[in-house]
């Protein structure tokens, strides 16, 4: 342990520590542009400038590791003076335009000119070149707004792997962003938006739905329906001053139909259909591996993430088959909308516009894809993320805080507490093995409160075995099988199950999502989110889930119903027409 004095506080802090890290333990705040929690520090932005007695310079605090009998002064007028003379030299070549910055009420970069009680730019210097990018559905790329910090680039090339961005120049010339100079569209970025999310400026967003959506709602001919991911409701209350995780599903009810929605329904519905979709899916192939003598594609992977499978069909092409059909419950959601739902109103189906609200900015790429139109038409017109559904609500005037809880709108509103997993890591696995393991059986999961504790929380990597016994007849072919499952969230840890399942290890049934957290911590979301903030969403939504009648996706009688009046069966000819769905191998730059 280490001895040392932040602040004249006295304290002990392992050997390692930094000072940044060592300073937030007493509750001393050091500003940073560039840190990410867990990562390896970058030292780039200068703003975590401190004071150490006997050190000839002022020394980065988050790249600088304590030392025993150490004194740190982190509000010296030095360290002031010197800190906001970074921050001024940042502005000296930013954008300047912040009240029409898509960040504005959200911005780092402005919340610490307002903290160090800057009033002028003391420097003049070259602004950086303007080039915006557009070139991806989901995202848009500015460098004039970009300060360096390097956040992007740790994020997509150490978290994610996918590696489309990088520093490439030296000093004033430095651009980030993929190589050659290359626009997003043209390298192999899945989308992801955690770059976005990770930000501290403007210079990466989502791309903008927002007016086309206030036009489709100004339009009376046609009818809006907007269906919510079940990860909105523990992270919407954020952007309103709630504390991480509150649950505010009622609220966001009552204000979707405020902004002046039509129909308001709830994701949820077709998440418990992707179960009945990817549970049969997974019966069958196991079957015929277990009694057809078959070679199906073992072990099948979720599909719901559109990063991931962007991902797959970038790095993994030879595992394609392994993927699920199904399509995403979003993209299932909107099959529906536009063809079920809109016979049950009496609408044209050109008629109908389906608004998605996500935690994801993947979603805004995969509605896009050009096989998700089952219907006839695009299946999902436009997608929000979390945060552009704040921005409605706020451009709309309405008190949020305020707001009386209503509940969805039917039949595409009612859903099972398996569906509201669906937000975190292990979630879908979860809900899955929920209904598997009973129409195998015949008995509900024999689990505390149906959780298969190995697969929840944060690990990147899960791991999990079910041994499946006292089977129905029909399927006493699976009767002493144990079931191999894994879930890995983060696209990193995606490499290391497929180095596992390369090196011969078994799996059945492995989940992926994207982003870390699952869902819950996806790249529209409310901005920062770290652990402590992805664990409160996730304990939110177990505690959606549980307090729930109904927790297994079989047991929606909405569900059990459009199969009778519509869909026929699971796997069925009219259920494989509109909620499954192929993937393409993609040629990296």
């Amino acid at each position: 342990m280490i001895n040392l004095q932040i602040n004249n506080i006295k304290l002990e802090v392992p050997e390692g520590t930094t000072i940044l890290d060592a300073a937030r333990q007493i509750g001393v705040n050091i500003p940073t542009l560039c840190h990410l929690e867990g990562k390896k520090p970058q030292g780039a932005c200068r703003v975590c400038l401190v004071e150490v007695e006997g050190a000839r310079t002022l020394v980065a605090s988050c790249a600088t590791p304590v030392a025993e009998g150490m004194k740190v002064h982190t509000n010296s007028r030095r360290v002031r003076l010197a800190r906001k003379t970074v921050i001024e030299l940042l502005l000296s070549e930013h954008d300047g335009e912040c009240q029409l910055c898509d960040r504005a009420e959200d911005c780092e970069l402005q919340s610490l000119v307002y903290e160090m009680g800057i009033k002028e730019i003391r420097f003049e210097g070259e602004k950086a070149k303007n080039h915006t990018d557009i070139s991806t559905p989901a995202l848009v790329r500015d460098n004039s707004k970009c300060i360096k910090c390097r956040r992007c680039v740790t994020v997509c090339n150490e978290i994610q792997t996918v590696g489309a961005l990088f520093p490439q120049g030296r000093g004033f010339d430095t651009i980030i962003g993929p190589a050659f100079t290359l626009d997003l569209a043209e390298v192999p970025c899945v989308q992801c938006g955690q770059c976005a999310a990770i930000c501290p400026v403007g210079a990466i967003t989502e791309k903008s739905h927002i007016d086309k959506v206030w036009e489709a709602i100004d339009n009376p001919e046609k009818i809006v329906v907007v269906q919510t991911a079940p990860a909105i409701r523990a992270a919407l209350g954020e952007c309103f001053d709630y504390e991480p995780g509150t649950l505010v599903t009622g609220k966001m009810v009552t204000a979707l139909r405020q902004l002046g929605f039509d129909y308001v329904f709830d994701t949820n519905f077709a998440a418990d259909l992707t179960i009945m979709e990817e549970g049969t899916e997974f019966l069958t192939r196991l079957k015929k591996l277990f009694v057809d003598g078959q070679n199906p594609p073992i072990p099948m992977f979720t599909s719901c993430s559109p990063g991931w499978i962007k991902f797959a069909e970038y790095y993994y092409p030879e595992f394609l088959p392994h993927l699920s059909t199904c399509k995403s419950p979003q993209q299932m959601f909107g099959a529906i909308a536009k063809t079920y739902f809109a016979k049950k109103v009496g609408k044209d189906i050109k008629d109908i516009v389906v608004v998605s609200v996500m935690p994801c900015t993947a979603k805004k790429f995969e509605a896009q894809r050009p096989e998700m139109n089952s219907s006839g038409v695009t299946d999902v017109d436009y997608v929000l993320t979390t945060r552009e559904l704040a921005k409605m609500i706020t451009q709309a005037n309405i008190d949020f805080t305020s707001l009386p809880d209503s509940k969805m709108d039917s039949p595409l509103g009612e859903s099972t507490g398996a569906a509201d997993i669906f937000a975190n890591t292990g979630g879908v696995m979860e809900a899955a093995i929920r209904t598997v393991y009973e129409l195998v059986t015949g008995k509900e999961l024999p689990l505390k409160d149906l959780h298969l504790s190995p697969i929840m929380g944060l690990d990147g990597l899960k791991r999990a075995e079910l041994k499946i016994e006292g089977t129905l007849p029909e399927w006493n072919f699976l009767e002493g099988k144990t079931l191999k499952v894994a879930v890995a969230h983060g696209l990193n840890n995606v490499r290391e199950v497929f180095k596992m399942i390369k090196k011969g290890e078994e799996f059945h049934f492995i989940e992926v999502m994207t982003c870390p957290g699952g869902c819950i911590g996806g790249g529209g979301q409310p901005r920062f989110t770290d652990d402590d903030v992805r664990i409160k969403r996730i304990q939110a939504i177990y505690k959606e889930d549980e307090g729930k009648t109904l927790r297994k996706s079989h047991t929606n009688p909405e569900i059990i119903r459009i199969y009778e009046e519509f869909l026929g069966k699971p796997l069925g000819e009219l259920s494989h027409k509109l909620l499954h769905t192929k993937y393409i191998r993609r040629e990296r730059v």
